[in-house]
């Protein structure tokens, strides 16, 4: 039996990345020089926010699109420097931020943009005893947001109460013994799943607190959520809540692992660096993607439920290295150029911030190809002209072609007459020259 290749048929193979023009990207920026592993920026579809390098407390700035203005305003109302802003998904007008302070704080933006500094939040969370270094919305409630700090503790806020000061959270979790270094909710939001400096990954219901299970992974890591559907017996069910994790070990490899609620089903080395790894999970088309802090290349991979579980695709390359990414939700990425991603990197060495465009190559029909513009010209310019050897094409105003010769195109003078006879006999006399060539070939 004769040995043949393997492969696996993917829709998204050749996706491949287009990185903004100059005009498309926000230049000028004066990006925060924080060595805390976020990504400073958080993107919804009408602003893209980013924190600042600043002195006397810590700001960042609401962007729409252009260059930025040294004298931009900016929200500045911490006493420290900011950590950590994400936008709150129910409201794009809203966004929290985490800071040195101690403190979380949830600005209103106006919708048309900051034309002047703000300084006064529309609510202050006040609960932690050390600095605040991150914060999570929740994906399905609307106004629960979650924090954690360096106090080794997660505070849940419920912003619906009217106070502007809000010292009580409605539930806190202690199940860490170390720095929390990074959440992640599922789908429906019902599930919690943190990373620990003690190299353990815990998983929790996010709304009781109730820890479900910890386990031993592989080094200092970030988490992700994976979460799959299959069709059962025309049903749908979930087959599996799988967490993706990342680590750089005590050798300087930097590992990935795929580990379900019962086992482990993946672990493997990435490469030699020591940044730290931005995973970002994309649940429509079940693509990862893998960006280093201080990389310039992106890796995506593909999940499928079959081993190995994770399908090495191809990876984007670029001299420039990030500092921080953002994702554009899906609700503003343009469909009709075949997006299905949409990266925001922070490059520090530039002060620039450029928009990194996934797209899907979309395979064009003959029909299509028919249908184009210039396709539609070339065939109207063949059916409205006639072409003869020894007379130039005839003059659309005066006449037009039909099946019995040139016939006028309107009234015409008597000369345009006879113009137009001699066309009539000359092209009768050279489809006679014609049929006499046929003749003597055959």
């Amino acid at each position: 039996m004769t040995w043949r290749p393997q492969y696996r048929s993917s829709k998204f193979r050749h996706v491949f990345g287009k990185a903004a023009t100059k005009e498309n990207c926000f230049d000028g920026v004066p990006i925060t020089r924080s060595v805390q592993d976020n990504s400073f920026c958080a993107i919804n579809p009408r602003f893209l926010a980013v924190i600042t390098e600043c002195a006397g407390g810590g700001a960042f700035l609401v962007l729409s699109t252009g260059k930025v203005d040294p004298q931009q305003p900016r929200v500045s109302g911490h006493r420290g420097n900011v950590l950590d802003i994400k936008w709150n998904p129910f409201n794009d007008c809203c966004i929290a931020s985490c800071s040195e302070d101690a403190t979380v704080k949830v600005w209103e933006i106006p919708p048309h943009g900051v034309y002047k500094n703000i300084t006064v939040p529309w609510k202050e969370l006040q609960g932690h005893s050390r600095r605040v270094g991150l914060i999570e919305w929740h994906p399905t409630a609307n106004n629960i947001l979650f924090s954690t700090a360096y106090d080794y503790q997660i505070m849940i806020w419920n912003l619906d109460c009217p106070e502007p000061v809000i010292k009580n959270p409605v539930r806190t979790i202690s199940h860490h013994p170390d720095v929390v270094l990074s959440m992640s909710f599922n789908t429906d939001g019902s599930l919690l799943a943190t990373t620990c400096k003690d190299r353990k990954v815990r998983l929790m219901e996010s709304r009781s607190g109730t820890l479900i299970k910890a386990k031993l992974g592989l080094g200092i890591e970030r988490s992700v959520f994976l979460i799959r559907r299959c069709r059962v017996l025309l049903r749908e069910h979930w087959i599996s809540v799988s967490v993706l994790i990342f680590s750089v070990c005590c050798l300087h490899q930097r590992r990935v692992g795929l580990d379900d609620l019962s086992a482990p089903l993946l672990e493997d080395n990435l490469d030699g660096s020591s940044g730290v790894i931005f995973p970002f999970y994309d649940p429509d088309t079940h693509m990862l993607y893998l960006a280093g802090k201080g990389d310039g290349n992106i890796r995506y991979y593909e999940i499928s439920t079959e081993k190995p579980y994770l399908h090495f695709l191809t990876e984007y390359r670029s001299q420039l290295p990030q500092k921080g990414l953002g994702v554009m939700p899906k609700r503003g990425l343009d469909v009709s150029s075949c997006e299905i991603f949409r990266f925001y990197k922070l490059v520090t060495i530039k002060s620039l911030i450029e928009p990194l465009s996934m797209i899907v190559p979309r395979r064009v029909s003959v029909a299509q190809k028919w249908q184009t513009p210039l396709h539609k010209e070339k065939q109207t310019s063949k059916l409205n002209t006639f072409h003869r050897p020894d007379v130039e094409y005839f003059s659309e105003s005066a006449v037009h072609v039909s099946p019995v010769g040139v016939v006028p195109r309107g009234p015409l003078s008597n000369d345009g007459w006879k113009q137009a006879c001699s066309d009539c006999r000359g092209v009768a006399r050279w489809h006679g020259q014609r049929l006499e060539e046929k003749k003597d070939c055959a």
